[in-house]
């Protein structure tokens, strides 16, 4: 088994070159004809694909399907979105019980997109109220998780993509909105971004962005801080802070991008496409939690993070569209209709299943078939066209079994759709 492992390691070292390496389905036929992907991104054109329009669905159709969908989540019987009194609101994890960062901030991600103002404003208060440290070694940072009925912390640590999202959502907000209805938006991503510089580790705890590898960080304090998750490594936020944050970091920030681009080139299985849920800066597998070192959850996200990187800047094209032809190539030789969720980086089935919401099986989840879905933005295959139908076709309820995650499958179903419709932009100043 060992020697299996370092085997792997050494696989994953070596850079891929494009089209190089790994099964095409070139002979799979699709009246629509082979994906043909947009060459310059939104940043630079102002327009974003609506692959849902391309692919023969019509546009009120469209729109219908993601109406649905935020009112599921925001509104519905089986929402994941609640409000507290006249002024705040929270997304929980309704699975594992608690508020978190991550859900939090996809919440006002997706509220600045979607232009629901009073959504995103009562999520920000809820979590500056209860999560955001005040003073202390760990002042502007956030807890990551708490207790949604009284806002007691589960742990006082930071998860970084938390961060991440929160400033990114700021800048957005800032620019749709301005900064003189209630919030000063820009003055709050920079609390959270001044926050970050002042720490260097001297009281346990760093910047979230590794200085040296110019990386973002698993957490910004422990052993971890030592680790990274491909699923946080957005390069197109760090270019929208570089634009946008104004703090004197832009060119860190760009740096930060690029660095990102490369590490998913190591990172990502040259012949798979899959990444491990968290790795080294070096995108090699950690030994520091081996039962980890495989496609799981966090996993689920690194499709569709690279796909908006590619509709938002195109830097990075010509190895994204072969990525997306690797990820999608292997999906679909585990079934179109039940490639599972859990992987080792070579494809085969892990003997350990990370359980979710008291189970512990391996499922065709709605999540990985979102995200995969948003990758056939990069598509160059007739291939791409069957996961953008996938994702139109799926549903928001519970598997045969009972399990139900409208937070985790439901959000990233909805992020997916937006993605594909063209309604998850770079949101300039208004």
């Amino acid at each position: 088994m060992r020697i299996i492992y370092l085997l792997l390691i050494v696989t994953m070292s070596f850079s891929l070159p494009a089209r190089s390496q790994g099964n095409t389905n070139k002979n799979i036929s699709d009246p629509r004809g082979e994906m043909v992907p947009w060459e310059t991104g939104a940043w630079k054109t102002g327009k974003y694909r609506n692959l849902f329009l391309e692919a023969g669905y019509e546009e009120g159709a469209i729109d219908v399907k993601l109406e649905k969908a935020y009112v599921d989540l925001f509104e519905g019987p089986n929402r994941v979105y609640f409000e507290v009194g006249d002024s705040m609101g929270y997304v929980s994890d309704l699975k594992n019980h608690d508020a978190r960062t991550e859900g939090l901030s996809y919440g006002m991600m997706i509220a600045v997109q979607l232009n629901k103002k009073e959504v995103f404003d009562r999520i920000w208060r809820w979590s500056k109220h209860y999560l955001q440290h005040k003073g202390g070694p760990r002042d502007g940072y956030f807890a990551w998780s708490a207790n949604p009925k009284t806002g007691e912390h589960n742990s006082a640590g930071t998860a970084s993509d938390g961060e991440l999202y929160y400033v990114t959502a700021l800048l957005f907000a800032s620019n749709r909105w301005g900064n003189d209805t209630g919030i000063d938006y820009y003055a709050e991503a920079r609390r959270i971004l001044d926050a970050m510089w002042s720490k260097d580790g001297s009281e346990g705890i760093n910047n979230i962005l590794n200085v040296e590898h110019k990386q973002i960080s698993f957490v910004p304090e422990s052993e971890r801080y030592h680790l990274t998750d491909p699923s946080y490594h957005l390069p197109a936020f760090f270019e929208i802070w570089a634009e946008y944050a104004s703090d004197g970091h832009e060119q860190f920030y760009r740096d930060c991008a690029d660095t990102s681009r490369a590490y998913l080139h190591r990172v990502c299985h040259p012949i798979t496409g899959l990444n491990p849920d968290y790795s080294e800066y070096s995108g090699k597998l950690s030994e520091r939690h081996p039962f980890r070192a495989a496609f799981r959850y966090d996993s689920w996200r690194v499709p569709m993070n690279i796909a908006m990187d590619y509709s938002w800047y195109c830097k990075d094209a010509e190895w994204q569209q072969d990525y997306c032809r690797r990820i999608q190539n292997f999906l679909y030789s585990r079934g179109m209709d039940t490639f599972e969720d859990q992987f080792n980086m070579d494809g085969t089935l892990p003997e350990w299943i990370l359980p979710a919401g008291g189970y512990q099986k391996l499922r065709h989840s709605l999540g990985l078939i979102s995200t995969s879905g948003a990758a056939s933005l990069m598509s160059t295959e007739a291939l791409g066209w069957k996961f953008v139908d996938k994702v139109w076709n799926a549903r928001l309820e519970p598997y045969d079994d009972g399990y139900f995650d409208p937070y985790y499958d439901g959000l990233l179903y909805l992020f997916s759709l937006m993605h594909l419709s063209g309604n998850y932009r770079i949101i300039t100043p208004q």
